[in-house]
């Protein structure tokens, strides 16, 4: 470990005395320059931490040289050009990587949708780069595996996959792209940092998709279209909408009625206080237990 000095060397010149069965290298906050190429084959390498250097050109072809690879950390390039071109290719034969910074670069092109196939990927962070394309769908795949998924700040575009709603456990980060709105509504429950934003998560679908899985929706009798990541609550089942009007340049409905008596929910009542212009609720004949929130009077309506 030679983080945090003034090492000011061309990255050639350090990697050709490197020891060939290093497990771990870790020079972050230096001056190194120059690009990665040629790499050594360091197979017993699980740990590459160079970030916040002065790199550039393209990524070498890591999962070649290193297959151990649990963490790498190539970020914050950016200064001196950083790192250009495409995302490693092949990155789905680094089979341990757990974390992967590629933040504060120049990658163009798409990101490789074999990424989702990291089965001990715990980090991802892409942020700060020119990435474009859509959020490829595969990286659902590390749904109750990734802990931080960072692709904000690119140019990134498309609707935000459905598959993103499943990540529990996941901090999300996808502002400062070119993404349709509204994100799935799934996702708009989750730490996800666009939540608040009324556009991407507007917030009477936030309750009811909050009050869906309170009252255990996917049990109900009925609840077409309420799983839907995309279709306006205007068309899910028992939601009933005013008449479309126009507003700040966009089509509004607001919800006016939720009629779901006799409908098999149970489960407790969530916080509905955002449907600001309801009017008429009937939950009648149901299983439902616990007490009535408070913010239900809050529906002056």
């Amino acid at each position: 470990d030679l983080g945090n000095n003034r090492i000011d060397q061309y990255a050639s010149g350090i990697f050709q005395g490197i020891p060939p069965n290093i497990k771990i290298l870790i020079l972050p906050n230096n001056t190194i320059k120059g690009h990665l190429h040629p790499f050594p084959q360091l197979s017993d390498l699980t740990q590459l931490i160079l970030d916040s250097n002065s790199l550039n050109g393209s990524l070498p072809e890591l999962p070649r040289f290193t297959p151990r690879l649990k963490k790498l950390d190539l970020s914050n390039q950016a200064e001196n050009g950083g790192f250009t071109g495409s995302i490693l290719p092949g990155l789905s034969n680094l089979l341990d990587l757990e974390e992967l910074r590629l933040a504060g670069n120049n990658l163009t092109q798409n990101i490789p949708s074999d990424i989702g196939n990291l089965e001990q990927l715990r980090v991802l962070n892409l942020s700060s780069n020119v990435l474009t394309d859509r959020i490829p769908s595969q990286l659902g795949k590390l749904a109750g595996i990734i802990e931080v998924l960072d692709l904000s700040h690119n140019r990134l575009n498309n609707n935000i996959p459905s598959e993103l709603g499943n990540f529990e456990l996941a901090v999300i980060y996808l502002s400062g792209n070119i993404l349709n709105d509204p994100a799935p509504a799934a996702l708009c429950v989750k730490d996800f940092d666009l939540r608040n934003d009324t556009n991407v998560c507007p917030p009477e679908r936030n309750a009811l998709r909050k009050f869906y899985e309170s009252t255990k929706g996917s049990e109900w009798t009925e609840n077409s279209n309420w799983e839907d990541d995309y279709l306006s609550p205007c068309f899910w089942f028992g939601v009933t909408c005013d008449l479309p009007f126009s507003s700040a340049g966009k089509i509004v409905q607001q919800i006016v009625q939720l009629d779901l008596r006799h409908n098999g929910l149970s489960g407790k009542l969530s916080d509905l206080s955002n449907l600001s212009s309801l009017q008429i609720l009937d939950l009648s004949d149901n299983d439902i237990k616990g007490t009535i929130p408070a913010t239900l009077g809050l529906l002056a309506n």
